[in-house]
């Protein structure tokens, strides 16, 4: 999707019709964050106050990055991972905020959510070129492994981990990050999307309305499937595609692992999850594609979660479009 800076302009005639009808300029910046592109638009009176929020927002992501990144020895995620088991690690506001909200998706997936799986992505080498771990080396990284394991005293916003676990960020980080930029941006008017690896947020409808954002078929990111039209909130996608890993011809080693089992999946499809809560939206994406497509579908629909499952037949090629109520309701229904 291509996004192109489009500028407006009228005469005003009197000072009623200037705030009425004030010029909008679009602009875009695209920025490398989190291991992935993202993409940012904002909708100004002026390209200067366009500019300054474009800014504003890829610093709040920044500064998120900075706190949950595994990459970096000294942020709190990896702090967190290195403190001595049980003993209490104190830490910022603005993370406890966030492993408040993992500890509750993960509690109520039932586990199929964890972010507490860092030895299960090395064992497999997600984070490189991919294997397939021995049966011993992937039972201790099952054992290893579990959100169960951290505890979080929100009152004096301390984490400590019972055993010597590893939270990985992946499944959580950017929604954390596109909402700490939705809770700051409040204050501030215009219409923004951020195009974030997989996952889109709107503040709101655009001048041209709610903003089109792309489905992409399971296997062939380059090509949409479906499009929405998004006027507020989040939209997450999980599957497997181009970013599983070919560790030979016939071998491939899928980015998400089921924390229950530890196995990497590759599956021929795709769960999109729209939330008000960006957070939300990428946890539950994560979490329904572990769950798998009929499984994750009835969790949803019981649950009253906007989800939409796009399924490939390996070898027809056709695919299979199934979706909740709630995600009719909002997306496809006239």
């Amino acid at each position: 999707m291509k996004w192109h800076a489009a500028f407006g302009a009228l005469l005003c005639l009197t000072s009623v019709a200037c705030q009425q009808y004030a010029p909008t300029v679009r602009v875009e910046r695209t920025v490398y964050l989190m291991g992935t592109t993202a993409t940012f638009v904002v909708e100004a009176t002026d390209r200067p106050a366009a500019l300054k929020q474009l800014e504003r927002m890829v610093r709040v992501v920044e500064s998120t990055e900075a706190e949950l990144s595994t990459w970096r020895e000294d942020s709190v995620l990896s702090r967190l991972n290195g403190h001595p088991v049980d003993t209490w690690l104190s830490m910022p506001d603005t993370v406890c905020v966030i492993l408040r909200e993992v500890a509750r998706w993960h509690r109520i997936t039932v586990g199929a959510f964890d972010p507490a799986i860092g030895s299960l992505v090395a064992a497999w080498d997600i984070r490189g070129t991919g294997r397939v771990p021995a049966r011993d080396a992937l039972a201790a990284a099952v054992d290893g492994s579990g959100f169960e394991h951290v505890a979080i005293a929100e009152e004096r916003c301390a984490a400590m981990r019972s055993a010597d676990v590893t939270l990985d960020a992946g499944g959580f980080g950017k929604g954390a990050a596109i909402a700490r930029v939705a809770r700051e941006e409040q204050a501030h008017s215009g219409a923004w999307l951020i195009d974030f690896g997989g996952q889109v947020a709107v503040s709101g409808s655009g001048v041209g309305g709610p903003w089109p954002v792309a489905i992409a078929h399971p296997l062939l990111r380059e090509t949409a499937v479906v499009e929405l039209l998004l006027g507020e909130g989040s939209v997450a996608t999980s599957g497997g595609s181009e970013r599983d890993l070919a560790v030979d011809l016939e071998t491939r080693v899928g980015h998400i692992v089921d924390p229950r089992t530890g196995q990497a999946l590759t599956r021929a499809s795709s769960v999109t999850v729209w939330h008000e809560d960006p957070l939300a939206a990428d946890a539950l994406s994560t979490a329904l594609y572990v769950m798998g497509t009929r499984p994750g579908l009835e969790w949803a629909e019981d649950h009253g979660i906007a989800a939409y499952f796009v399924i490939t037949d390996e070898s027809t090629g056709d695919l299979e479009h199934l979706a909740t109520s709630q995600f009719e309701t909002r997306f496809l229904r006239p």
